[in-house]
Formats: C-alpha cells, sequence, structure tokens
C-alpha cells in the first residue's frame, strides 16, 4: 500500500506520501509474485523512465539521520545536549509525533528551551504536513480574491484536523463556487482525505481540482500518489487500463512542472537543486509502482524491461531524498525479489524494516529478509 504524506513535498511538496503517508502500523499489500513462492501479487503506478540510468544491481546508498527522532529520544537529546544541537538534530531528521500539551510538560520538565519545544512542534508529522502544502505553491492562484474569501482560505491552509479541513474546503466551495481559490482549496480537501486514508475521496478531490486548474502540482502528486496503488485500483478494475494511462499522464506532466519550478530568493543553488529532488521523488515512487503492475501484466510471464524500469524509478525514489519512505524501499526489495536479485532484495527490505521502526512495515520486511536469507542458503 503506498499512501504519502506531504511532507516537504511531499517531503517539499507529505502530499498526504508521498505525497503520501501510510497510517502508522498499517502493513504494505502482498508482493509481486516471489520467484520461489510463486505468489500472486497487487502492485499499481505511474509512467516514463525517469533521470539518470540506475543500474540494477547498483547498491542502495544509506543516508544518514533519516529515521525520526521518537518522543524518547528527543527526551534524551534534550537532557543530554546543548539547545543548539538538539534543534539541529530534529530539522534534521525531524519527529514521529504531533506536539500535544501533554508531550511538552514531559519536554518542559526535561529542561526544554522554548526554541527547542519550536524546533519539534516544526518537526512533527502534521506541522510537515502542513508546510509541505504551502511550499506546493498551492496558493499560486488565491492572492488576488477578495478579503472574505482570503480569511476563509487562509483558515483552511493552516488547518490541521482533517475533519475541521474538509468541512472547511465543503462551505468555502457552497459560498464561492467560482473562486479562483477554489482549485486550491480542492487539494486541501484531498489532502485532509489522504490523512484519514480515504483514497476514492482523495482522487475524486484531486480530479475536482485538476479540471479547474490541470497544473495544480499538490493535486496531480496527490492523485499519482493514489490512482496506480492496489487498494485503489481493486475498488475500480473495471477501469484499471484509464487509470495506468492517466497516472502515467499525470506523472509526465507533474515532472515537467517540477522542473519548471522557480529558485526562491534565499535559496542557494544546492538547496534549490535538494528541494527538486525531494518533490521528484514523490513522483518516481508511483512510477515504480506504475512499471511494476504493467510487469505483472505480461501475458508471456513477468516483463523484464518493466521490473528494470521499476527498479530504476524505485531507486531513483530512495536516492533524490533524505527521508526516503520504507514503502519505497519494500517496493524496490519486491522488485529485486521478482527479478531474481537476492542480495539487492534483501539489502532493500533490510533498509526498509530500519526506516520503518514502530509499523507493520518493519514486521513484514523482516519477513522477506528472513524468507530470502533461507532461499539463499538452500542454493
Amino acid at each position: 500500500m503506498r499512501i504519502k504524506a506531504i511532507i516537504p513535498v511531499l517531503a517539499v511538496l507529505g502530499i498526504a506520501s508521498g505525497l503520501f503517508a501510510q497510517k502508522a502500523g498499517q502493513a504494505p499489500s502482498p508482493a509481486a509474485q516471489p520467484p520461489a513462492a510463486q505468489e500472486q501479487t497487487q502492485q499499481g503506478s505511474q509512467t516514463q523512465q525517469m533521470g539518470s540510468q540506475v543500474t540494477t544491481n547498483q547498491k542502495i546508498k544509506k543516508p544518514e539521520g533519516s529515521v525520526p527522532l521518537s518522543e524518547k529520544e528527543v527526551t534524551k537529546e534534550i537532557k543530554s545536549s546543548p539547545a543548539a544541537t538538539v534543534i539541529k538534530e530534529v530539522k534534521e531528521r525531524f519527529v514521529d509525533f504531533d506536539m500535544t500539551p501533554e508531550i511538552e510538560k514531559k519536554l518542559r520538565k526535561a529542561k526544554a528551551t522554548d526554541e527547542e519545544i519550536q524546533a519539534v512542534k516544526e518537526a512533527g508529522p502534521k506541522a510537515r504536513a502542513q508546510n509541505a502544502k504551502l511550499e506546493m505553491g498551492s496558493g499560486g492562484g488565491a492572492k488576488d480574491i477578495p478579503k472574505e474569501q482570503g480569511t476563509a482560505y487562509n483558515a483552511i491552509k493552516t488547518e490541521l484536523d482533517p475533519d475541521k479541513a474538509i468541512a472547511e474546503c465543503e462551505d468555502f466551495a457552497k459560498k464561492y463556487p467560482d473562486s479562483p481559490a477554489l482549485t486550491y482549496v480542492y487539494s486541501f480537501e484531498a489532502n485532509a482525505y489522504q490523512q484519514k486514508a480515504d483514497v476514492d475521496k482523495v482522487v475524486e478531490y484531486a480530479d475536482k481540482s485538476l479540471k479547474l486548474n490541470g497544473d495544480n502540482l499538490m493535486s496531480l502528486v496527490l492523485s499519482i500518489g493514489i490512482m496506480p496503488q492496489p487498494q485503489y485500483i481493486n475498488n475500480h478494475k473495471a477501469e484499471q487500463e484509464k487509470i495506468l494511462q492517466d497516472t502515467q499522464t499525470r506523472a509526465n506532466h507533474a515532472l515537467e512542472l517540477i522542473a519548471k519550478l522557480p529558485k526562491l530568493p534565499t535559496e542557494s543553488d544546492e538547496d534549490y537543486q535538494k528541494r527538486l529532488g525531494e518533490i521528484g521523488s514523490q513522483v518516481h515512487g508511483p512510477l515504480g509502482m506504475f512499471h511494476l503492475e504493467m510487469a505483472n501484466q505480461s501475458l508471456s510471464g513477468m516483463d523484464k524491461t518493466e521490473l528494470g524500469k521499476a527498479e530504476e524509478e524505485f531507486n531513483a525514489a530512495v536516492s533524490k531524498t533524505a527521508h526516503p519512505d520504507p514503502r519505497d524501499y519494500y517496493r524496490l526489495g519486491e522488485t529485486y525479489k521478482l527479478d531474481g536479485k537476492i542480495d539487492d532484495a534483501i539489502q532493500a527490505f533490510a533498509r526498509a524494516g530500519e526506516l520503518g521502526q514502530g509499523t507493520l512495515i518493519k514486521t513484514y520486511a523482516d519477513q522477506q529478509v528472513a524468507e530470502l536469507q533461507k532461499l539463499k542458503a538452500a542454493h
């Protein structure tokens, strides 16, 4: 399963990644047909071979500091390290929890400064998702709107509770059906449904947004992060071919828009390229799913060419971001497994488990590693 959150887009675009964030503890969908086990798979995703060629046996580079800090780790850091060190660590790694009055009380008890508390607040999943929404250019067409609309629109942009956000979006659409901001309002509504793991509603409202503005990057990324996924395709099997075609078209368009994103005035060349990479990662993962689905659909057995493209896309997804999604590593492991590359599959699954600490991805990844190690030992 792949529902990513819009994190600085999505880590710079956490739409909700994968832009999509799967709820903690939610298991990935079954793996594609394994070489020995002959398991039936369900995969899905997007198109176009992207970026530089990644060799199928390329070793996976382990990004440093990519696992978010737990509450226990943050508390320990606050007690043992200078505030500047804590803040730097939190900003680089993020945290895996959202600040609550109870947690803030615990951190204050550990002698956290105001600056440390603020850094932790900004590093939580909900805050990152919110930042990603704003960084994605979602307000680009909503600058010149009447004051009343602007007030309502700004409330939507800053609302973190998905149910409240949905209600505010619906109210805005009824009051201002001709507003130039409506395409972005629908983006936020799709993102709110993503947080609720309602895949059909995510695509529904992303579609509404794109009908008003086909260049809405937030809605493009939200939709392509969901459409090729098994949990969505299985609900729309009669439309599978069209869904995959639309995914490919939208993914290509998203990549074109990402390439044209302007450099910010305060952004260095290095930071600009990192930002583009973070956003692009949210497209490459779904593209990997697309090629994996196409490989599975071959009538003459697993399509090796499509598997190679899937490997390339998943490798791009995990290498272009400082905070790779464990689901991308898990899918990369599945792809290697289908391609008979056992050592690479073990390495990818191990990385998925490392990044997926505290979720069922860890459990499933560990099971895959154990199975493949047995398979390897038997030969």
